[in-house]
């Protein structure tokens, strides 16, 4: 039996099998609505199969956008819009996630195929993007840190979205936390010098993740389960590492976190990351076994006898996948004859299972 093709409970929900969308950014969006292009993007996944269909990081706030083409939930045109999303997702068996994210000082920034390493300046649609402190990521202009007050806004305007996600039909939340944006520049040393609450040791670096999973899961209540996407690690010696990640966790299992989605890097311009197939799945390893909690893990998994090798040895309890699926949007399928184990077909296409 295959265990990639198992089902995965957590709280009131089971997800059909360990094969699960990772965020893409599509940077498609006008005022942060999601539209047919979204529809289409994640519609094609849960039709082919996909377990779990997570959204692109969508903004709390419209500056918590990355561009702004990004789309977001930060208010209730942008739910009803989404709903679209949802339902059809569901009419082919799978589960909606909505990704909630804050690009910080990683915000106002062009589309990758712009071309331009830059922010986007007011006349062009782009914002004064905020930060812990005043250093900019790379070329970009340098953020206006926030206020402690500010800053305590924030797990507000994160459980706001959340309501807004569950209205809108999505099954479960995901709190990115990863990748150099707002949250994860909170807790990393590289971006944090702030001597408030909300800097200096540990504990106040990561107060803000804290905080805002705690009134995300306030929120959500008790059957909504909540994943958390981190940075295992900055890949750099004075960055965070992925015994802080292991510590993190365990402090947002305790505030109602159900598993870390557990990525790496974004908080540097130039790391230096060895990569290779399946590079980040020890991050997912160590997190699940030091923190007992559940994890997904994340890049360069491409092939199903590699995704069905992480999950039967315990490394993670499901992969995410991103450009494998940009490839091939009907991956799971194949994997799943591969792998000879059953999946649902769409009556569409049950004509080419054979």
């Amino acid at each position: 039996m295959s265990k990639l093709f198992e089902p995965f409970s957590v709280r009131d929900l089971t997800i059909a099998n360990r094969v699960w969308v990772s965020p893409m950014c599509q940077y498609s969006s006008v005022d942060g609505l999601p539209n047919d292009w979204h529809l289409m993007h994640l519609g094609q996944f849960a039709a082919g199969g996909a377990g779990l269909v997570m959204t692109e990081a969508s903004a709390v706030v419209p500056e918590g956008r990355i561009s702004p083409q990004d789309a977001g939930i930060w208010n209730d045109e942008q739910a009803r819009a989404w709903r679209r999303v949802t339902e059809f997702v569901h009419a082919q068996d799978s589960v909606a996630g909505m990704q909630l994210a804050h690009a910080g000082r990683k915000g106002s920034t062009y589309r990758p195929w712009d071309g331009k390493r830059t922010s986007v300046p007011p006349e062009e649609g782009g914002w004064q993007a905020v930060g812990p402190d005043d250093r900019a990521f790379g070329g970009y202009d340098a953020p206006r840190p926030l206020t402690e007050e500010e800053a305590g806004r924030l797990p507000g305007q994160f459980a706001a979205a959340a309501r807004r996600a569950v209205d809108a039909g999505f099954d479960l939340v995901e709190l990115h936390f990863a990748h150099g944006y707002l949250v994860h520049e909170f807790y990393s040393p590289l971006s944090n010098d702030r001597t408030d609450r909300y800097g200096g040791d540990f504990e106040g670096r990561t107060r803000l993740a804290v905080e805002i999973t705690g009134a995300v899961r306030a929120e959500l209540g008790d059957g909504v389960p909540l994943f958390a996407r981190l940075s295992s690690s900055d890949w750099d010696d004075d960055g965070w590492t992925i015994e802080d990640t292991v510590r993190l966790a365990g402090l947002l299992k305790e505030h109602g976190v159900d598993l870390i989605d557990a990525s790496s890097g974004g908080n540097t311009p130039h790391p230096q990351i060895p990569l290779g197939p399946g590079y980040q799945v020890p991050f997912a390893e160590r997190v699940r076994a030091e923190a007992g909690i559940p994890t997904g893990a994340v890049g360069m998994i491409t092939e199903p006898g590699q995704a069905e090798k992480i999950i039967s040895s315990g490394s993670a309890d499901a992969v995410f996948l991103a450009r494998a699926l940009l490839r091939e949007p009907h991956w799971p399928l194949r994997a799943a004859s591969e792998l000879g184990a059953e999946i649902r077909w769409v009556d569409q296409y049950a004509r080419a299972r054979a």
